[in-house]
């Protein structure tokens, strides 16, 4: 097959910061060191909270899902314009706005001043950094010049840097640059223009498709979560998703009587990890075998790696190049986000 890539299709060149990525995570997490010194560890603390939207709160999904298991305390990601009623002055609120001027951002940080927690800011600069600084708080810069969700390497990596400094995650830094090399390696492979290219293949299966992403509650949610926002955002393409078991409990009578013409159009993705339940891992089984026969098709992913980390960034990578290869089958630019910058516009 001829080359699919027109490089006057993709002026802001994302697929140079999809293959990127790993670059971007060897720097966050050496800019993640200056957390080092911010005073706080576990003991001090009865919870952690990453506010952030968008590609901005990616990276601290991805490490939810990674620590999780063997987390001290509990750590979670806020999505809106406040604080649960338990943040607190043992809290730890970290801000996670690439640009800095994220408004639901901006508004958790102010109430998280209010109730006297602790706080760090994660941008490229902005009006986060301004009240950060401001108020003297810790600040870790990340570069700018990207769309938010092509700088989750940076994000990614602080976020995980900062885990390991509070003792919520037991990653060596062994373990830490056998993932890293892995990535490199994964991020070259997928950005060959040829056929035999695990992406580049799998787009071809999206592109008259609704993808439907199935993943294990734990370590592959998060990740179910950013292969649905990138094919949104950089493919301009439609696609959802759940979560086994809850699936199994509700959304499975859905592909009893639906209409045809949907149901010949749904792809099913089963993101898959060694670390799935037992019983999880038979609901993919047996859920296929109930389902895949009415629908487009149903394509079975496993991680690959010997860390939670090596395992999730396998993953990530796989669905970050799919959605861009998915974008140049379509001949759409992958790097605007119009809608939702008009969207924006209206609300201020």
């Amino acid at each position: 097959m001829p080359d699919l890539y027109d490089p006057s299709l993709d002026p802001g060149d994302m697929r140079a910061a999809v293959r990127a990525f790993p670059d971007h995570l060897a720097e966050g997490w050496r800019r993640g060191e200056s957390v080092d010194g911010v005073g706080l560890d576990a003991g001090s603390l009865d919870g952690i909270v990453l506010c952030g939207m968008g590609g901005s709160a990616i990276g601290g999904d991805l490490v939810r899902g990674i620590v999780e298991p063997t987390a001290p305390l509990p750590f979670v990601v806020n999505r809106g314009y406040t604080l649960p009623g338990w943040v607190g002055e043992r809290t730890l609120v970290v801000a996670s706005s690439y640009s800095g001027g994220t408004e639901e951002t901006l508004s958790a940080f102010a109430d998280a001043k209010e109730r006297g927690a602790r706080r760090l800011a994660i941008t490229s600069g902005g009006r986060l950094a301004e009240i950060a600084q401001s108020d003297g708080l810790d600040v870790v810069t990340i570069p700018g010049g990207l769309q938010p969700r092509a700088a989750l390497g940076y994000s990614l990596g602080v976020v995980l840097r900062l885990a390991r400094t509070l003792g919520l995650a037991t990653l060596s830094d062994a373990e830490f640059e056998s993932a890293l090399s892995a990535a490199r390696d994964r991020a070259e492979r997928h950005d060959r223009d040829a056929d035999g290219n695990p992406a580049r293949d799998l787009a071809a299966s999206f592109e008259d498709a609704l993808p439907v992403v199935y993943t294990g509650v734990g370590l592959l949610e998060p990740v179910g979560m950013r292969w649905r926002t990138q094919m949104h955002e950089n493919a301009k393409h439609p696609a959802v998703g759940n979560v086994l078991p809850e699936l199994d409990h509700n959304e499975i009578m859905g592909f009893e009587s639906g209409p045809p013409a949907l149901l010949d159009r749904m792809h099913v993705v089963a993101l898959r990890d060694a670390d799935d339940h037992t019983q999880v891992a038979k609901r993919f089984d047996a859920t296929r075998d109930l389902v895949a026969d009415g629908i487009a098709g149903w394509t079975e992913l496993r991680s690959e790696g010997d860390s939670r980390l090596a395992r999730a960034l396998s993953l990530v990578q796989l669905g970050d190049a799919a959605s861009f290869w998915l974008a140049v089958r379509k001949g759409v630019d992958p790097t605007p986000v119009e809608t939702i910058q008009a969207l924006k516009k209206t609300l201020a």
